[in-house]
């Protein structure tokens, strides 16, 4: 069964301050990922942490190469914010799951089916097929 996202589930996620987890996110301007990362940050107002092949630092935040080489002390993850195709999300959703995270977004165009329904079950909260820039107006950021 397809997932139906929740609007108080992503007014809640956009308005509450947290630290999200951007995969996917690398220093190329022209990906999406570049400026909607720009938005949570600096428009959301969360802390952001890239995650990326290279471990490249992005926007001046320091960059990891996946979820569990981010810090113990920074695993407070509230939102994993997937810019990965969807042949490689599964492996990123059970990622979060295993490092505690809180909730996965998974942007425009991305689906798993059986992740999204691993994630509901270890009780992440799951936004999919959503970008939160397009979401800003609705929700008045």
């Amino acid at each position: 069964m397809a997932h139906e996202n929740d609007p108080a589930v992503v007014d809640r996620l956009m308005r509450t301050k947290g630290t999200w987890a951007i995969v996917g996110l690398t220093r190329n301007e022209w990906r999406s990922a570049y400026d909607v990362s720009l938005f949570v940050r600096d428009r959301m107002g969360m802390e952001i942490i890239p995650v990326n092949l290279p471990g490249d630092d992005v926007h001046g935040e320091k960059g990891y190469r996946s979820l569990s080489e981010i810090p113990a002390e920074k695993h407070l993850i509230d939102v994993v914010d997937c810019f990965v195709n969807s042949q490689k999300v599964g492996p990123v959703i059970d990622e979060a799951i295993a490092v505690g995270a809180k909730a996965v977004w998974l942007q425009l165009g991305v689906f798993d089916d059986a992740a999204v329904e691993r994630a509901k079950a270890a009780g992440l909260d799951v936004v999919v097929n959503s970008c939160p820039a397009r979401e800003g107006w609705r929700v008045g950021i």
